[in-house]
């Protein structure tokens, strides 16, 4: 459950009685489960998502007052909550323009109350993602695949926007952990479960969250795939990306922090722009985001295993965002069928996007080839995190 505080904003003109009564009733009609501050801000910014109720107007200079240190101890957005009675609303009117003037970032929360319910919530899950996120450190083994011309990212600006440090591996670390379990010959499987167990040995060592793999090396090296390493893994909570693709292990990271799944990295393999239908495909998938699957071998190479993943038809979301965070693509769209064609990546998923007009964003300004599908309409979690 979402850690929610409430602090309180309220004027001495105005009788208490009949605020506390106000207040009873409007938070009463949220119907969410929250903790009650008052007026005492010794805690703020400590919660998932902390929130000031105005509850009365000419509070604009005890806000004021208070602002300073509350910066101090936060630097979230101000979140100002009104039930627009006692002249709330306009106090947090001004309020917010004070802190728009001064270049900071704020939201009334104001109108029915089933809509600021569905908007704390979404607020409260993308708190709970940055906070989730924030420390934490992602592995390149290998580096990014050579066709990938795009893919490279900016650690600097990952690590100061999203708080989370990105290390490299040398691919040669895999290999020898590898080597080291070899001897007589094993089954293509027993093959493929080396790998999983050598990457998760990587994983441990560098205290590592998730990681993306140069896994084509691995076709010539130990003729082998990461395929099912990467799928069980992901299902483990561990984020693992293919081909050393660095923008979609990012986008990975965060999918998973707000959905709870890492999605699939995929890339289109045929688009309609006139209809918003688009095939794509890649050799692994989630194990925890299929209802069944099968082991088939690797496309390009024809060896190893690959993944042909069926997922439950139904709403999903396509999602990217760029190696420095500056740009993003979200569309939703509707899983209609999974296919099983011979001549592309294993698992196949047909989509066809909610709004046809985004598919021309594939052929106009891609964020690179790979792309992330998870399953539900997620698109206003991805819009408000990346804010």
């Amino acid at each position: 459950m979402a850690d929610i505080a409430i602090y309180t904003l309220t004027s001495d003109l105005h009788n208490e009685e009949a605020v506390r009564l106000t207040t009873t009733e409007f938070l009463d009609s949220l119907g969410i489960a929250f903790d009650f501050k008052g007026n005492d801000f010794s805690d703020y910014g400590q919660h998932t998502l902390s929130l000031i109720y105005v509850r009365t107007g000419g509070t604009e200079g005890i806000f004021k007052r208070l602002l300073h240190t509350l910066r101090e101890q936060s630097e979230c957005p101000f979140y100002l909550l009104t039930s627009g009675k006692s002249n709330s609303l306009a106090a947090s009117m001004e309020i917010l323009a004070y802190l728009r003037q001064h270049s900071m970032s704020g939201e009334i929360l104001h109108g029915d109350p089933a809509y600021i319910t569905r908007r704390i919530h979404l607020l409260a899950r993308v708190n709970e993602a940055r906070r989730r996120i924030d420390g934490m450190r992602l592995g390149v083994i290998g580096q990014p695949s050579d066709w990938l011309i795009a893919s490279h990212a900016d650690y600097a600006a990952v690590r100061q926007k999203l708080g989370v440090e990105i290390v490299d591996i040398p691919m040669q670390e895999l290999l020898d952990l590898l080597q080291q379990g070899h001897g007589a010959s094993v089954s293509t499987e027993e093959g493929a479960l080396r790998i999983y167990a050598a990457l998760k040995t990587i994983v441990t060592r560098h205290q590592l969250n998730g990681f993306t793999l140069r896994c084509f090396d691995l076709l010539t090296a130990v003729h082998n795939t990461g395929c099912l390493a990467l799928a069980r893994l992901n299902a483990e909570g561990i984020i693992a990306g293919c081909e050393g693709d660095v923008p979609a292990m990012i986008s990975m990271l965060i999918t998973h922090a707000l959905t709870g799944v890492s999605g699939f990295q995929a890339n289109p393999a045929s688009i309609n722009t006139e209809t918003g239908e688009v095939l794509f495909a890649h050799c692994t998938i989630p194990f925890n985001m299929v209802e069944r699957y099968e082991l088939d071998t690797h496309f390009e190479s024809g060896i190893g295993i690959g993944i042909r993943g069926f997922m439950k038809p139904g709403p999903v979301t396509i999602f990217k965002v760029s190696g420095d965070l500056a740009r993003h693509f979200v569309c939703e769209g509707q899983l209609e069928q999974n296919l099983s064609k011979p001549d592309l990546c294993r698992t196949q998923q047909f989509i066809r996007l909610t709004n046809p007009s985004a598919a021309t964003y594939f052929l106009t300004n891609p964020i690179g080839n790979h792309h992330i599908i998870l399953p539900g309409h997620c698109s206003s979690l991805f819009e408000e995190f990346l804010k």
